[in-house]
């Protein structure tokens, strides 16, 4: 293979004014310049145009970021051809086409890992890694194939030979294989994560379904994809039975809480117990139903802690879902009021009061109701309808306590309080003993002395104690 490097660098010496090169030069511009100004074109249409086929759905939209590499690189080899087809120089045409192809190389595959790994458009501390030591080889790379090594590599890489078992293989195999594994995982991952966000779109199939489809393709994909490489690299696949039998042992050993969480997860997508957005409380947990995956389910609490519920949780407990089959739930709150007060009227207050309440649902009203006639006074429940309970519980609870309270205050209704009952007694010795029993009515403290039965006060000596 020529020196690209030495052929250019000859070219500069021998004359910076040769038309040739100011022809490369200039279409080599032109051709960076109508690359960035299609792209650019490209992404607008993509923006602007919000009814497209759903074959130009799946990942179009952000795969525009990586046009303008490509778009040039297909230009220089329009314009290289060209060149050589009018028997002009092409030097600077060969030395540029592999940097913008690597430059293309590199924000591809970029694309693609932060569409598979970046989680709510964060990149983590290991992507960015990758993504460094990625671009560093690139460059490597391009720089051995600029100044001719590259064949030399590949020469070296083919003699070496490594000793593995019973058989010899060369280095260059060995990596060849790791870049057919690592380049089908990848391909299979992308088209996962691809196919899953178009199937969270489509609002005609429940979002159960959905869920399940797309982890059972995404599973598919990587077997596929690892049968593929296994083969391409020339393993044997019968080699894998034992790999399934050690499989099974371990699962049956070490991994039962694993595996039951897995088919626990598929068990909930597919008879849709939950859901996206449901709002279930599990064992101590409660809160919203954020992600199903297929060992577990993030719970967001009302006070924003996501919570990793492994699934066979939901399998061998009892699960509260407040929005399995409607989104109404019903809460009530009490008060208890003295015998005096009107119970007709006040319960026809507290209606009122309850239903201002923003988030109180007005097509099923409040009801107030007199639960008991104790005698500490009168027992109130005050039931309401919320349709929102994915925004929280104790918020609206607490609404709903302010404007009874707000009513009780300006109609001066009287809220039973608690009555303490202190007795005094002596002991032995004299002294004063206090016991106090609690009730619920109003405060009020008695005081007073034992007496026996008859009317007649003990001396100390004859009480035998308190």
């Amino acid at each position: 293979m020529p020196d690209i490097f030495t052929d250019l660098f000859n070219d500069l010496l021998s004359s910076l004014q040769a038309p040739g090169l100011l022809a490369q030069i200039g279409l080599l511009l032109s051709c960076i310049g109508l690359g960035w100004l299609l792209a650019r074109l490209l992404r607008r249409s993509f923006s602007l145009n919000t009814v497209q086929p759903p074959a130009m759905q799946i990942g179009l939209g952000s795969f525009v970021k990586v046009l303008t590499p490509i778009l040039t690189l297909l230009l220089l080899v329009l314009a290289k051809l060209a060149l050589q087809k009018w028997h002009q120089p092409v030097n600077v045409m060969r030395l540029m086409i592999p940097l913008v192809a690597s430059l293309a190389l590199m924000r591809f595959v970029f694309y693609v890992l932060r569409r598979i790994f970046a989680r709510n458009s964060g990149v983590g501390t290991f992507l960015l890694l990758f993504e460094k030591s990625f671009g560093a080889l690139v460059w490597i790379g391009l720089l051995l194939y600029i100044t001719g090594w590259w064949p030399d590599l590949f020469d070296y890489l083919d003699s070496t030979i490594l000793p593995i078992g019973r058989y010899k293989v060369s280095l260059l195999a060995i990596m060849q294989a790791l870049v057919s594994v690592l380049v089908t995982l990848v391909i299979a991952l992308w088209a996962g994560a691809t196919l899953e966000e178009r199937l969270m779109r489509v609002n005609t199939m429940h979002s159960s379904i959905r869920t399940v489809v797309a982890r059972m393709a995404r599973a598919f994909l990587i077997l596929v994809a690892v049968l593929l490489s296994l083969s391409l690299v020339g393993i044997d696949l019968t080699v894998l039975s034992v790999f399934g039998g050690a499989l099974g042992v371990a699962l049956g050993l070490g991994l039962q809480k694993i595996a039951s969480s897995y088919v626990s997860g598929f068990v909930i997508l597919l008879e849709r117990s939950l859901a996206i957005g449901d709002m279930v409380g599990v064992s101590t947990f409660y809160g919203k139903v954020v992600q199903i995956n297929s060992r577990y389910t993030v719970l967001q609490g009302l006070d924003g802690i996501d919570t990793v519920v492994p699934n066979e949780i939901f399998m061998i407990n009892s699960v509260q879902n407040y929005s399995l089959t409607n989104r109404v739930l019903r809460l009530a709150t009490h008060v208890t009021v003295e015998h005096q007060n009107d119970v007709e009227s006040i319960l026809l207050l507290l209606e009122q009061a309850v239903i201002e309440v923003d988030r109180v649902s007005h097509e099923i009203l409040p009801q107030a109701l007199l639960l008991k006639i104790g005698p500490d006074g009168l027992e109130l429940e005050v039931g309401f309808w919320i349709t929102d309970p994915e925004n929280g519980r104790l918020n609206v609870l607490s609404d709903v306590n302010r404007a009874i309270w707000r009513v009780l205050q300006a109609r001066q209704i009287k809220v039973a309080q608690v009555k303490r009952d202190i007795k005094v007694v002596q002991d032995e010795m004299g002294n004063a003993v206090g016991s106090t029993d609690l009730h619920k009515s109003n405060f009020r403290t008695d005081t007073q002395q034992d007496l026996p039965l008859d009317g007649r006060q003990e001396s100390p000596k004859s009480k035998n104690g308190p």
